[in-house]
């Protein structure tokens, strides 16, 4: 599994914390990272030109557990590492079509797609975050990994991610 520091605190959750009503865009942790999810499936459905469209992200079917949750997202983050690292530099200026419904299909750009979908990702999970402050479980630590001086605050986890240099 690709361990991953909100996973670790939202497994620790206790009963019922999971799907508790809270403040944010999502009203419940676990429809935050339901949401996550599914948009990932979508994005990846359109960089590998899939052919399912917006029927990817309707028919995703969310999570009810925390684990099975997190197992569907490592899962996921593994195949996700598996098309980037076959992309090429080239690659990245390549447009795939994404179906926008309404809108049509638009043509875009797969580095374009892909920081899209990090960055999706980073703020949802911020918003997970702050809802872990309202639980039983304290929120993890998630931007000490880039910089050579973070290594030393976060040793062990840069080892586990093998991010060291």
């Amino acid at each position: 599994m690709v361990e991953r520091p909100i996973y670790r605190a939202v497994l620790a959750l206790q009963p019922g914390e999971l799907e508790a009503g809270r403040t944010s865009f999502f009203p419940s942790i676990r429809e935050t990272l339901n949401h996550i999810l599914a948009v990932d499936h979508l994005y990846l459905d359109f960089l590998t030109d899939g052919g399912r469209g917006a029927v990817a992200y309707d028919d995703f079917v969310p999570f009810d557990d925390a684990a099975s949750l997190a197992a569907a997202q490592a899962d996921f983050d593994r195949r996700l590492i598996a098309f980037c690292d076959g992309l090429t530099d080239a690659d990245l200026d390549r447009r795939v079509i994404t179906d926008r419904r309404e809108d049509g299909m638009m043509p875009e750009r797969i580095g374009d797609i892909l920081a899209h979908v990090f960055l999706h990702d980073i703020h949802h999970r911020g918003q997970v975050h702050a809802m872990l402050s309202g639980t039983s479980v304290k929120p993890p630590q998630l931007d000490e990994f880039l910089l050579d001086y973070d290594i030393k605050l976060r040793k062990a986890e840069v080892e586990r991610l093998n991010l060291g240099s």
